[in-house]
């Protein structure tokens, strides 16, 4: 269930001769600018326009802010290339939980209702997900899904096995930085038994399940109670059923890390690291949280290289979950994992931007079902610019709408946007905002007339699409 855990996921130009910081003026302009402009996101209010996202055509409305470069990405499908990092990292997933009782859903379509997305997981009306400046919408009844969760339901209901993964492309208007990408994948798990057809030999067909789970081969600390009142069983659940729930959930999910940070031991050795860490057995620990449809819950940290990482969350099924999904005689678990930032912890790779590179030098290093660690085929320095603005107090820039305007017309040259200045005019009340923009490609030198020009298309498209006034 992958709507309750946090997106987890995503370093390297010839700086050019130019001054590195620049404040832009108004007035700014650029043969570059109108052309780049047709792909910012936009919002039609007219009945007879329409966007067309894998080859249908959906009618637009004020809802829609979804720009061709977010729409084009949807017939990537990097889960499905068998020689991708974050196809790889899916095959051995499933290939780990496939005798074990799970059915695989990795070709569901990203554009989904948004009664899939948000009303049948119970989102409130004025949940921050279901905001314009979060989520792309193609019109107010459709958009891109933003997590996997929403073709959770109609699994819960049609899968024949006791259990589920779900991998997929998901998008969300997010920051940008080296760990963020508007399209990322996730996948979650779920498991679960029926109190119809178990009766009261529930708990024993549990523990059967528990034992015939293999040996993951890490060592594991789990220090913590299998509930407590800070993270409670659920009153439709016996002492026993929980616990034993429990523990099939942390037992599976050890058996997954161990098989991939496996892997990825191989493989870092193979590289010729010397890290001590990686000559011994791997560690992980269970650590409580909180997770809105799950109770209790818990996450599971790997260490790894030195650090403990967060790799994975999970918990028991709230009832009113699987009730909802019309399948409220079960009792089960659920998890979720964001696959590109296991990827890069796997494989090594340092920026977000490249998984969805078409370079060959970046592709041609994975092979199926192969955990390999990157070898970087080149480094080119970054270049900045920062653009300044007034803005009303009371009409504020949300900041990933700024993000939209700049990824929309710098796309993957773009390698981060950070806020460095702000402050408050104290006769005004007008609010300045500095951002600084850092360029960088992964595949080619920029030259400065291109920068230049990817600039002054941002500070253009700023200017007239908010209530700002630009700081020379």
């Amino acid at each position: 269930m992958t709507a309750n855990i946090s997106r987890s996921s995503g370093f390297l130009l010839q700086r050019v001769s130019a001054p590195a910081v620049r404040r832009w003026n108004i007035n700014a302009r650029s043969s570059i600018a109108q052309s780049l402009k047709r792909n910012i996101s936009t919002e039609s209010s007219s009945g007879n326009a329409t966007i067309t996202v894998l080859g249908k055509e959906y009618p637009t409305d004020d809802f829609t802010n979804l720009p061709n470069s977010i729409a084009n990405l949807t017939s990537r499908k990097l889960h499905l290339q068998p020689s991708h990092p974050i196809g790889i990292l899916r095959s051995l997933i499933e290939s780990r939980l496939k005798d074990l009782g799970f059915t695989s859903y990795n070709d569901f379509k990203p554009v989904v209702s948004t009664y899939e997305n948000f009303d049948a997981l119970g989102f409130p009306e004025d949940h921050p997900g279901r905001s314009k400046t979060d989520t792309y919408y193609i019109n107010e009844k459709t958009l891109l899904r933003t997590h996997t969760s929403a073709h959770e339901s109609e699994c819960f209901q049609t899968c024949e096995t006791p259990g589920y993964l779900i991998s997929a492309d998901v998008y969300r208007r997010d920051t940008i930085d080296r760990t963020h990408y508007p399209a990322f994948h996730q996948m979650e798990g779920a498991r679960v038994w029926s109190r119809t057809e178990h009766g009261d030999n529930l708990a024993k067909v549990i523990q059967e399940d528990l034992e015939s789970i293999p040996d993951s081969g890490i060592i594991v600390s789990d220090p913590d109670p299998p509930f407590h009142e800070g993270n409670p069983r659920q009153p439709t659940m016996s002492e026993l059923e929980t616990e034993l729930i429990g523990k099939h959930l942390k037992k599976t999910i050890e058996l997954l890390m161990g098989h991939v940070f496996h892997q990825a031991r191989e493989a870092a050795i193979k590289a010729g690291s010397t890290d001590p860490d990686l000559f011994s057995p791997i560690k992980a620990r269970w650590i409580e949280a909180y997770f809105p449809w799950t109770s209790p819950s818990w996450e599971i940290e790997i260490w790894w290289k030195g650090e403990w990482l967060e790799m994975c969350g999970c918990g028991v099924v709230k009832h009113e979950v699987l009730s909802g999904a019309g399948v409220g005689d079960k009792i089960g678990w659920a998890f979720g994992i964001g696959l590109e930032r296991t990827a890069m912890i796997l494989f090594g790779v340092p920026d977000i931007r490249l998984f969805w590179s078409e370079d060959e030098r970046f592709l041609s290093q994975f092979k199926p079902n192969t955990v390999s660690t990157f070898k970087p085929y080149s480094k080119y320095p970054g270049t900045f610019r920062d653009v300044a603005f007034w803005c009303d107090m009371a009409k504020e820039v949300h900041i990933n709408d700024l993000m939209e305007v700049v990824r929309s017309i710098g796309g993957d040259l773009v390698e981060n946007v950070s806020l460095i200045d702000e402050f408050v005019h104290p006769k005004t009340k007008q609010k300045s905002q500095c951002y600084r923009i850092n360029y960088q490609s992964m595949d080619r030198s920029l030259t400065n007339a291109e920068i230049n020009d990817l600039q002054d298309a941002v500070v253009s498209s700023l200017s007239t699409q908010f209530p700002i006034k630009i700081r020379d």
